[in-house]
């Protein structure tokens, strides 16, 4: 029911559309003059693609859909446009035009003259043709930096509001519970603290460039059994709200996301886009979130075709809209028709739509969409002449310096370097064998929602938009000097054994074999990675371990480079490799960061946000386990990595020393400070990363062995040494109890700080005294550092 709102406006602007009055006075009031139609056009988007010529969009046809007729719907309204950069490749400011017209389009049809939201994708970079190739998340995991990762987001956000875009489907807050799973690239890694920390910053620079930021998958997407992608899914409430949901919290208590996505999930038979204890009761009525709740594309649709707890699309529509689901994605389907008549039938209340509607139009008026002086011209066309398209073309740029610039400092912040037995950094080789399927691939760099992948292979006449190196190109240009001999061996899954005795060949004629294995990024088994691409096992694709196993018997060292969307078990390979070289989708700067590695030029500094395994049958598992987890004489699988999470190493060496603390003690709402110096001991500057995880020893209920609540970058020169301070909350020490409340419990804990997860260095024992405490989600998140 809407609410009676005396309030004096000024006769010629109704009053929804007067920014001088509150935000909630101008939507009720507009609620209230809407028709049933009106109200729902709000609540659902249309799939569309820029046209390439700069006129109006088109809808675009998919095929788990019927056509759209926008000549009917836009009457009533228009709630969002899906995607329309990110549908065909189209010159940005031809996009952008596109965009404009089809906006002046929806304000003239609606007697509101209300424009549509439109939301792209921007996991790694704004998916749009000519838009900078970011690496993947998992690369921002393996940063341990959230601060570049901000910047970068600030960047993204910045190139989609400067064409007209006002809301991003991202960060994916999932957090890996099985590598198998296709879309593992997506995640940020398999610790909740760094999945948390990194993609609060993503979500604080989106948002800093005025972007609704949307956190997915709500919640549980990722720990489908056996890592199939839209898989059952088999989560305790525990594991849900100790490992899954603390990432979303974190979003947005402390980085303010105006948006969450729903899961394609069901949890114990409830889908996550019907379940109201989820989606009002958690997410708004405890946690205060007051944005938008969008569904996964077709998600809605799910709950009758996949789910089977809706008897058709007007069910499914009114299960989702009482959950919480304000707005369906990617095109209407439920919420139109169906919709309509189950209101008209008194089968779902209008009080359901005015709630989420509600909602919609907060979020239009807080971006300036209500407003009488809102312009649909995007900020990149200031001054231009839009009346002459031909001219506007090339005139927007996505990939400029600066972008550039960001996407090689991540790059080269990612990649991790798993062992080295000396050989590395090259010195100045003489030949060189290049030898792998990724090799002389540029696309080897991308993730599966870049746009290139995504979209772009559909395309394949057209230029692929941004400047990629493949690794050849890259090498060449790092080592000027070298003879470079380049054979492919085999493909990245063709199992294609024929080129091996060549690769073979080659490698006992040069000085070093480079050899670059690992992923094809791409959508529903067309890649090895990304969305519906999941693996029965996380060996090699293809018949990448034999070639591996064969350049490992040439006698000539062998440089291990991976190339790849999720960790692989190497095999022989992991102890044999001379030096192994890990990089998860590394974006366009990615070939140029690993060549700096291999020279010298760069001193890697990424570390793992997963595990890597040493076998590869012995999924799913995580650092996160418990001790019935680890190794037993119980069992005759080993589940202990071949390299642990948090691992990686530099060309310098570290010492640790001096630890102190504080006070030993510190009751359950208080904290603990410690204190470590850490020195280069060696004669290249270099970065160690600073891990904290906490051991809990003694608890009401089984607790990991260890779990990451703090981190550090801490930059040194040779020689140098800096005093590292720690403040430790009580706070994140909690858990679920079984009473399923959140504690923090007295009781001895240990303080590890380690340089990998299975690499501790020094550690101290506290602790904490008084009464069980319960904490909630405004506690505290984090372990701060300082480096002095």
């Amino acid at each position: 029911m809407t609410a009676n709102v005396a309030v004096e406006t000024t006769p010629e602007i109704p009053l929804w559309n007067d920014p001088s009055h509150p935000v909630s006075a101008r939507v009720d009031a507009l609620i209230g003059a809407m028709t049933l139609q009106e109200k729902i056009a709000q609540l659902y988007g249309v799939w569309v693609g820029a046209s390439a010529d700069g006129g109006e969009v088109a809808p675009h046809q998919h095929d788990m859909e019927e056509a759209v007729d926008l000549d009917d719907l836009l009457p009533s309204g228009l709630g969002q446009l899906t995607r329309p950069f990110g549908t065909a490749p189209v010159d940005p400011a031809l996009g952008a035009l596109s965009l404009l017209r089809t906006q002046t389009r929806i304000t003239s049809a609606n007697r509101f003259g209300i424009p549509a939201v439109a939301h792209e994708e921007c996991l790694a970079g704004f998916a749009a043709w000519g838009a900078t190739a970011y690496p993947v998340p998992l690369s921002w995991g393996a940063t341990f930096d959230p601060d570049v990762i901000r910047r970068m987001a600030a960047a993204i956000g910045r190139d989609m509001r400067a064409v007209g875009v006002h809301q991003g489907l991202a960060p994916v807050l999932d957090v890996v519970r099985d590598a198998r799973w296709g879309r593992v690239e997506e995640t940020i890694g398999e610790d909740p603290y760094l999945v948390g920390t990194i993609g609060t910053a993503y979500v604080q620079g989106l948002e800093s460039a005025g972007i609704v930021a949307t956190l997915k998958h709500f919640v549980g997407y990722s720990a489908s059994r056996a890592g199939r992608n839209l898989a059952p899914s088999s989560v305790g409430p525990r594991e849900r709200a100790d490992v899954l949901l603390p990432p979303f919290e974190m979003a947005i208590h402390e980085g303010g996301a105006r948006s969450v996505m729903h899961a394609y999930t069901d949890i114990d038979g409830v889908p996550s886009a019907a379940d109201e204890t989820l989606l009002t009761g958690l997410l708004r009525d405890t946690w205060g979130f007051d944005g938008t709740v969008v569904a996964d594309y077709f998600g809605i649709a799910f709950l009758k075709t996949l789910h089977g707890i809706a008897g058709d699309f007007a069910d499914a529509a009114g299960a989702a809209l009482k959950a919480g689901v304000d707005i369906e994605l990617p095109t209407v389907k439920t919420f139109g028709a169906p919709l309509v008549e189950a209101v008209t039938e008194g089968r779902v209340p209008e009080t359901l739509i005015d709630r989420a509607l509600r909602r919609v139009l907060t979020q239009k008026a807080e971006l300036g969409l209500l407003d009488p002086d809102w312009s649909p011209v995007p900020p990149a066309f200031d001054g231009a002449d839009l009346d002459d398209p031909d001219a506007l073309r090339g005139t927007i740029d996505l990939d400029g310096p600066g972008n550039r610039e960001l996407a090689r400092e991540i790059a080269e912040k990612a990649v991790v370097l798993l062992s080295n037995d000396g050989t590395l950094p090259l010195a100045r080789p003489r030949r060189i064998a290049l030898v792998g399927p990724n090799a002389t691939e540029p696309s080897a760099v991308l993730g599966c929602y870049s746009f290139p992948q995504h979209v772009g292979v559909k395309y394949p006449d057209i230029p692929v938009g941004i400047e990629l190196l493949d690794l050849r190109e890259s090498l060449t240009a790092e080592f000027p000097d070298a003879e470079i001999t380049v054979v492919r061996g085999t493909g990245v899954d063709d199992g294609d054994l024929s080129g091996i005795a060549e690769a073979v060949d080659t490698a006992r004629d040069a000085d070093i074999v480079v050899v670059a294995l690992g992923d094809r990024a791409g959508l529903f088994g067309r890649g090895t990675s990304g969305e519906g691409c999941d693996a029965e096992s996380l060996a090699l694709p293809g018949a990448q371990q034999q070639l591996l196993d064969a350049l490992l018997d040439s006698g000539t060292p062998v440089v291990t480079v991976l190339l790849a969307g999720r960790p692989y078990a190497l095999g022989r390979g992991a102890e044999e490799s001379a030096a192994i070289v890990q990089s998860f989708f590394p974006g366009v700067a990615g070939t140029r960061a690993i060549a700096g590695v291999l020279s010298g030029r760069t001193n890697p500094s990424g570390r793992l946000p997963v595990s890597v395994p040493r076998t590869s049958g012995s999924q799913p598992t995580t650092y996160l386990g418990a001790r019935l987890a680890q190794a037993s004489e119980v069992s005759n699988i080993d589940p202990t990595p071949a390299f642990g999470f948090g691992h990686g190493l530099t060309y310098t060496t570290f010492a640790w020393s001096d630890l102190t603390v504080d006070a030993e003690e510190a009751p359950t709402d208080g904290e603990f400070t410690a204190s470590l110096t850490v020195r280069n001991t060696g004669d290249r500057p270099g970065t160690e990363v600073v891990q904290l995880y906490l051991h809990d020893p003694v608890a009401s209920v089984v607790q990991p062995v260890q779990r990451l609540v703090g981190y550090a970058r801490v930059d040194l020169k040779a020689g140098e040494e800096r005093r590292v301070r720690v403040t430790v909350p009580a706070d994140v020490a909690s858990f679920t109890g079984r009473d399923g409340r959140r504690i923090v419990e007295p009781g001895a804990l240990e303080l590890r700080l380690s340089a990998s997860s299975t690499d501790p260095r020094l550690t101290a024992a506290v602790t904490l005294t008084g009464e069980a405490r319960e904490v909630d989600h405004t506690r505290r998140f984090r372990a701060e550092f300082s480096v002095e």
